[in-house]
């Protein structure tokens, strides 16, 4: 495949996506930075301090999971900051960014419902609650886990900083603060995501992620647990997008080629099968604008294998409940 250059193209495919990529990353950096300046993660880090005390994480990373609720970029800067100050260390980030597994989730939910519900009516719940328990599993998965992983924290810690707290701050020098940082790491940012986007644009050009994409599509067919029919839901969804996998599923329900349970099923497979490589071509840029490419490879990775054995699991226990 030959490379499309045409302005069309280049604006819709990679200016256009970058701008809004750098003012996403621009902003979180910003409100991560002013919120560390100001110390407001201690108040946030409240909300969760209790779950995350069991998995013996830090205040940052409690602060962290609050945040992920409403901003992943700036949940993820909080943790990037803690991590080069050296306030957390490389298995307590890995953990803490698998720790946010829950409110990334339900960031999105809303949007998945939403769109699932005109195509798949009541299904649409069944199968947004089933992907919603798997993330409600990885996050206790890790709250196991740092019992085991990470040293006892300090007793006390948090509230002896929420008192901390209590005494006036000066928010100008915290501003000043803020926006010097700010200036000071967002080139940084910018001159890892821009040229790795532009690469991830290039290469999905040349076709290959397509080519990836139907490659695994390809092997729907091993699942033969599933009916024919059901295995095209899986094939849409992963060589389109998961409205493609939607609009099949539609149409099948209407025609009752397919029950509720088998196109749930077909949907969470294709969830499976497709996630890994989507989540690396669109995570990838910036998570290495805001972490290490190195540590950004590793986080990507362990999310999605932590994220397909959970739904995997939820997946499997749902067909022998509904058989």
């Amino acid at each position: 495949m030959e490379l499309d250059l045409s302005w069309p193209v280049l604006w819709n495919g990679l200016f256009w996506p970058l701008i809004r990529l750098t003012f996403f990353i621009s902003v979180g950096l910003l409100v991560g930075n002013l919120i560390e300046s100001l110390q407001w993660t201690r108040y946030a880090a409240k909300l969760a301090d209790p779950l995350a005390r069991r998995a013996r994480l830090k205040d940052v990373s409690a602060a962290s999971f609050t945040m992920a609720f409403f901003s992943g970029i700036t949940a993820n800067t909080m943790l990037s900051e803690a991590h080069e100050k050296e306030i957390i260390s490389d298995r307590e980030l890995i953990l803490s960014n698998l720790f946010n597994s829950l409110p990334t989730y339900f960031l999105h939910l809303p949007t998945i419902f939403f769109i699932a519900a005109p195509f798949i009516g009541a299904a649409a719940a069944t199968y947004v609650g089933l992907t919603a328990f798997a993330a409600v599993i990885r996050t206790m998965a890790i709250v196991f886990a740092g019992k085991f992983l990470l040293p006892p924290l300090t007793e006390g810690c948090l509230p002896c900083r929420l008192k901390e707290m209590e005494e006036k701050r000066d928010t100008r020098s915290a501003l000043l603060k803020t926006w010097k940082r700010f200036k000071k790491r967002l080139p940084k940012v910018l001159y890892l995501t821009c040229p790795i986007y532009t690469m991830f644009f290039v290469l999905k050009q040349l076709g290959l992620f397509a080519w990836l994409e139907s490659f695994m599509a390809g092997g729907a067919g091993l699942f033969t647990f599933l009916p024919p029919e059901a295995l095209s839901i899986v094939a849409f969804h992963m060589a389109a997008e998961f409205t493609a996998g939607l609009a099949v599923a539609s149409a099948l329900i209407a025609d009752t080629a397919l029950t509720q349970t088998q196109v749930i099923l077909a949907l969470m497979l294709g969830n499976v099968l497709s996630s890994p490589v989507r989540a690396f071509r669109h995570q990838f840029p910036y998570y290495a604008g805001i972490f290490r490419p190195r540590m950004a490879f590793k986080l990507i990775l362990y999310n999605q294998l932590l994220r397909c054995l959970t739904i995997a699991l939820v997946g499997a226990a749902y067909a022998l409940i509904a058989a």
